[in-house]
């Protein structure tokens, strides 16, 4: 039985934990059978926007603002950008630079994560081309040395990307080694397993299909709990001066 007026969602000035019971569909304009279900946007104070798109099988995404980068969650999907085709299946990601034509569409019923952000350049430094690639493709790493929490850097390191995307994947009951308060802002979508996240002063239960949105400086750590590895997709803004 659902408690009526009870969930685990919660909003505070510096970040948000929305859960799946909360989760409110809309159509966003050029979309064609399918909807999203919009985690963060500038409304929330966010500087990029970060949504979860279901498709149809044949359904497609509208034309992105800013930069996109596309991950596949569940299903198949295809991305055309000129005259080429590429298949997307699980784990599979894309990233399209401002004004990069294109399209997504799905060939089976599918989940992607989408992050759209404006790009900032840097004078002398030019902007990056499109990279299509799969999660399994990028080696992973060890967070500070800890063989028990496995980083993939989904996007390169270098001055033209101004935003990263990683995958961080915790072995049961591992967890940061710190309580981190940093000047980058994240977006996180939990995609397996679960584990407590803190939260400025708050602590939080969280499970795969939770999303967090995290301002500048809001204290953060996330312990895995369960059986299972805990994974989740995570983004930053990087490789630029702080912004007002």
């Amino acid at each position: 039985m659902k408690h009526l007026g009870h969930t685990r969602s919660a909003l505070k000035p510096d970040h948000l934990l929305q859960t799946p019971d909360t989760f409110v569909r809309t159509t966003l304009p050029g979309m064609s059978r399918s909807c999203a279900i919009v985690h963060c946007a500038p409304a929330i104070g966010a500087k990029f926007t970060q949504y979860t798109a279901e498709l149809e099988p044949g359904g497609a995404l509208g034309p992105a603002h800013g930069q996109r980068f596309a991950y596949v969650i569940a299903g198949s999907a295809s991305l055309q950008i000129e005259s080429a085709q590429h298949a997307l299946a699980p784990g599979a990601f894309a990233y399209l630079p401002e004004a990069c034509a294109h399209r997504i569409e799905a060939a089976a019923e599918s989940r992607l994560a989408i992050i759209e952000k404006s790009y900032l350049p840097i004078v002398g430094v030019a902007p990056p081309d499109p990279r299509i690639s799969h999660e399994c493709s990028v080696p992973s790493h060890p967070l500070m040395d800890d063989d028990a929490l496995q980083v993939h850097a989904l996007l390169p390191s270098d001055l033209a990307f101004d935003f990263a995307v990683n995958t961080m994947t915790y072995a049961p009951g591992a967890s940061l080694s710190m309580v981190e308060i940093h000047v980058m802002e994240h977006g996180l979508l939990m995609l397996e397993g679960g584990g407590i996240y803190r939260l400025a002063d708050f602590w939080y239960p969280v499970e795969a299909g939770d999303f967090i949105w995290m301002r500048a400086f809001c204290p953060q750590w996330f312990g895995a709990l369960g059986k299972v590895p805990a994974k989740y997709l995570i983004y930053k803004d990087w490789n630029r001066a702080p912004q007002p």
